[in-house]
């Protein structure tokens, strides 16, 4: 299966598999057997946080699973709490230090906070220009930030994220968001890609699904595949972990991947705290 999932490139070079294993909200005590699991399975991305509380977890699956460190993209992200310069650099050895790891595959800024800090992430965002200079992140993006955060990065800094990781799903495609990325280089990392479940009832999505012979997830996530996402479904089942895996040897035709869009409830599909007003910083 690995070979089926496709590498997207980034505008820094890189690459990253289309399809990663999500850990948010998998308890400490499950994430280095889950993603063992999901290694053992064929995924070669795995996506933690700092403010996740399972990053040496993952890092003790990644050593354990019999996979080369070099053959997993391994992402992780800034904590809310670290966002000024030198707390930052602290906290990103903390996530090296965590994942028992010399490089991140991929760094990320969790959240923009434009109400916290006087609203400068950009002096944060100059803090991982420096681990992508030194190589202890080989790319850096964004997650959560909004057009005119991405706008402000690009007024004020040098290097383009690589990716923003934004909440996206049929109920809530926050095309505006992605179209920015499409046209400034920026791939678009899709989380809660089903919504956390909720889209997995809907009547059309239910209907193409037996129309295709497949489950309501792998629709969905198919969805996101051809919109050009990369996502990275989460579960602790072995079998969903596998099933999630499975959606690279069909492909839905333009009419249903209309529908599928057609599902798209603007604001109101929001599930998550909108970035222009999250403000929560761990204790």
């Amino acid at each position: 299966m690995t070979s089926a999932i496709p590498d997207i490139s980034l505008n820094d070079g890189n690459s990253i598999p289309q399809l990663g294993f999500g850990v948010f909200q998998i308890d400490p005590k499950d994430t280095a057997d889950a993603v063992r699991t999901a290694l053992d399975v064929g995924y070669r991305h795995i996506d933690t946080a700092e403010m996740y509380g399972n990053e040496a977890e993952v890092g003790q699956g990644v050593r354990t699973a019999g996979v080369a460190r070099e053959d997993v993209f391994v992402t992780s992200k800034l904590s809310n709490a670290c966002h000024r310069p030198d707390d930052a650099r602290s906290a990103f050895r903390a996530t090296l230090d965590a994942l028992r790891t010399d490089y991140i595959d991929l760094f990320l800024i969790h959240w923009p906070l434009p109400t916290r800090y006087d609203g400068d992430f950009v002096s944060t965002w100059k803090v991982l220009e420096e681990f992508r200079a030194d190589g202890r992140a080989k790319s850096i993006g964004v997650s959560n930030f909004q057009v005119p955060h991405l706008e402000r990065l690009a007024a004020e800094t040098e290097v383009v994220p690589a990716v923003n990781q934004i909440e996206a799903h049929p109920y809530f495609p926050n095309d505006e968001v992605r179209e920015y990325g499409a046209k400034n280089g920026i791939v678009t990392q899709a989380w809660s890609p089903i919504a956390q479940g909720a889209v997995l009832d809907d009547p059309t999505i239910a209907d193409i699904a037996e129309q295709v012979g497949r489950t309501p997830a792998q629709v969905v996530l198919r969805w996101h595949v051809q919109r050009g996402d990369v996502i990275f479904p989460k579960s602790t089942t072995p079998t969903r972990i596998e099933e999630n895996a499975g959606i690279f040897d069909f492909a839905l035709d333009d009419a249903t991947m209309e529908r599928i869009t057609l599902l798209g409830r603007g604001e109101a599909g929001r599930q998550g705290a909108h970035p222009d007003t999250f403000d929560y910083i761990p204790a």
